[in-house]
């Protein structure tokens, strides 16, 4: 990196300190992307030019650290994660809280991120086992380096990818750019700085971390959910359509004078995980910030 464009970066860094982490990541990886393509752009046109009248040139145009950190502090105040979490105080009873979480767009947006969570697991986890077992064997090899290179490229596209899922169903603000790379290096230069950013094997170990995890999330929710609307409806299952409440393969009729807290049951047991998953979303999606955001 250019050590013009790594002085700004830095002034740019302590303008926006105290600012979210992905903020600031994204602010960094636009600037950095900018100046450097900039700067390439015009030295080729212009061979005589010297990087520092060049980078003058393109910061004049791009602005001063202070002016790029407020312009991104003005658009984060305005475009806020659709789900994030409200910062004004809930007054209301502890019922209303209770049975309230049917009517929040968040509560189900985290379900349905846990409910996920299976595919996501198995798609993103089996791509970082399988694919970070190939890249390690194909090392032994001439053709290694370059596969190396797009296994580890590939796992900052899902960090990326997985980061924009966490924002839209669990409200935390992830990075929304992806972390900038030179493409006029060569494999080598590449790999070496892939391999030295720990933004890279952070990404690795939550993809492979969110294949067991996964699993775990989507079954538990999906059984606490199938269970409570199986409570709920059980009256009109076993006496309208005669069929019987099953629980873990064993079908049985439940008594007539049991079935009113059966359904009962079943009506605190929807809101109930809704809450943990409200609960759980929360505790992920933090572990997702600190493994997917750049320091």
């Amino acid at each position: 990196m250019n050590k013009e464009v790594f002085k700004y970066l830095g002034k740019l860094r302590k303008e926006l300190k105290g600012s979210d982490p992905a903020l600031i990541q994204d602010a960094l990886s636009d600037a950095e992307s900018h100046l450097q393509t900039a700067l390439e752009e015009a030295l080729a046109s212009t061979p005589r030019l010297t990087k520092t009248d060049a980078l003058k040139t393109i910061i004049e145009k791009y602005g001063t650290p202070s002016e790029v950190a407020c312009a991104y502090r003005a658009i984060e105040s305005r475009v806020p994660p659709s789900l994030s979490i409200s910062q004004k105080p809930d007054t209301r009873s502890f019922w209303a809280k209770f049975f309230g979480v049917l009517a929040e767009t968040r509560a189900w947006g985290a379900f349905l991120y846990l409910f996920l969570a299976l595919f996501t697991g198995i798609v993103f986890g089996g791509w970082a086992i399988l694919g970070g077992f190939v890249s390690t064997i194909s090392l032994l090899f001439i053709i290694g380096l370059p596969i190396s290179v797009l296994f580890l490229l590939a796992i900052r596209g899902i960090a990326l990818l997985e980061g924009q899922i966490v924002e839209a169903l669990l409200g935390i603000r992830m990075p929304r750019r992806r972390v900038f790379l030179n493409k006029n290096m060569g494999w080598t230069a590449r790999f070496k700085a892939l391999v030295r950013d720990s933004y890279s094997w952070k990404s690795l170990l939550y993809a492979v971390l969110l294949f067991p995890l996964g699993l775990i999330y989507s079954f538990a929710f999906i059984l606490f959910f199938v269970f409570s609307l199986g409570f709920i409806t059980s009256p009109v299952l076993e006496l309208v359509f005669h069929i019987p409440l099953d629980l873990f393969g064993d079908n049985v009729f439940t008594p007539v004078w049991l079935l009113p807290f059966i359904s009962l049951s079943g009506f605190f047991l929807l809101p109930l995980t809704l809450h943990l998953a409200k609960f759980v979303g929360r505790i992920h999606g933090r572990f997702a910030k600190s493994m997917l955001v750049r320091k």
